[in-house]
C-alpha cells in the first residue's frame, strides 16, 4: 500500500494527528483553488517545500512517491499552452492548436497551482496510518463511526487489488491465454478483479455486521485520537501559507479570482 505506518517515522510530522494534514492540506488548496495565477501558486510552493524538509522522508522516497505529480503538472501545463485561451501575441497557429502570450501564461499558473495543491497532499500523507485517520475522523470530526469503519475496511483491501492481479495473470497464463490480445486480456482481467472485489467487498460487510460494526450505538475506541499543540501549529503553519501566497498575489495585482465576474 501507499499509506504507510507512522509509529514507524521519527520525523516532525509524522506523529501529527492524520486530522491535522487533512485540514492543512485543505487549507492550501482552497485559497489556490480560487485563484488562477503564478504568483499565488509559486509562493505556496517554496513555503511548501520548507514544510516538506520536516516531513522525516528522504529525498529518494520523496521523488518516488511524488513523480506522477511531477509528470501531471507539464503535461496538464502543455494542454492549456496549446488550446487554453488566446490573447496577446500568438505564437503558433495551426488547426486548432493556437499558442499565444494569454495561453502560455495560463498554462504556468496552472502548472504550478497543480504543484502546490498536489505535493502537500501526498507527502502529507505518506507518514498517514490508515487506522490513526479513522480514529482521527470519528474521535476528533465525529463523523458516523460506521461511516469510517467502512472506509477504512475498504481502505485497507486496496493493498490486496495488486496481489489480486498478479493472481489473475499466473492463472491465465498456466491456462495458456496470457500471451495473446493483451488488451482483450486488460479488460477481461479488470472485469474479473471488479467480481472479485464486490464479491469480497459483500463478504466483509456480511462479517462486520456480524461483529457488531453497524449497530446503532455509541462506540468505544481502543486508541484515543488526540490533537494538541503540535497539531494546532501545523494548521497555524498551513493557514501562514495560503495568507502569504494570497498577499503576494494581491500585492503583485496577479491575483485572478475564478469565481468573480469575467
Amino acid at each position: 500500500m501507499t499509506v504507510l505506518d507512522s509509529h514507524a517515522r521519527t520525523g516532525g510530522l509524522a506523529q501529527i494527528n492524520p486530522v491535522a494534514k487533512l485540514g492543512v492540506s485543505a487549507l492550501v488548496a482552497i485559497p489556490l483553488i480560487l485563484t488562477l495565477d503564478p504568483v499565488s501558486a509559486s509562493t505556496a510552493l517554496v513555503l511548501e517545500c520548507v514544510l516538506f524538509l520536516f516531513a522525516g522522508i528522504g529525498w529518494r522516497e520523496f521523488w518516488v512517491r511524488t513523480w506522477p505529480v511531477w509528470l501531471a503538472a507539464p503535461l496538464t501545463g502543455l494542454t492549456i499552452a496549446l488550446y487554453g485561451e488566446t490573447s496577446g501575441t500568438v505564437y503558433v497557429d495551426w488547426f486548432v492548436l493556437r499558442i499565444s502570450d494569454g495561453s502560455l501564461a495560463l498554462a504556468l499558473a496552472t502548472m504550478l497551482r497543480v504543484l502546490a495543491i498536489a505535493l502537500p497532499s501526498v507527502v502529507l500523507f505518506i507518514t498517514v496510518d490508515p487506522t490513526d485517520l479513522a480514529d482521527g475522523l470519528a474521535q476528533i470530526v465525529r463523523l458516523p463511526a460506521r461511516f469510517v469503519l467502512g472506509a477504512l475496511a475498504g481502505l485497507r483491501m486496496v493493498g490486496l487489488f495488486i496481489d489480486d492481479w498478479r493472481a489473475l495473470e499466473l492463472a491465465r497464463r498456466a491456462r495458456g491465454v496470457a500471451d495473446r490480445g493483451r488488451i482483450r486480456r486488460f479488460f477481461g482481467m479488470a472485469f474479473a478483479l471488479l467480481v472479485l472485489s464486490i464479491r469480497r467487498g459483500a463478504k466483509l460487510a456480511t462479517a462486520m455486521e456480524a461483529r457488531g460494526f453497524g449497530a446503532p450505538v455509541a462506540r468505544t475506541w481502543a486508541r484515543e485520537s488526540r490533537f494538541g499543540w503540535r497539531e494546532w501549529m501545523l494548521l497555524a503553519v498551513g493557514a501562514a501559507i495560503s495568507a502569504l501566497a494570497i498577499a503576494a498575489a494581491v500585492v503583485t495585482g496577479a491575483w485572478n479570482f475564478i469565481l468573480g465576474p469575467s
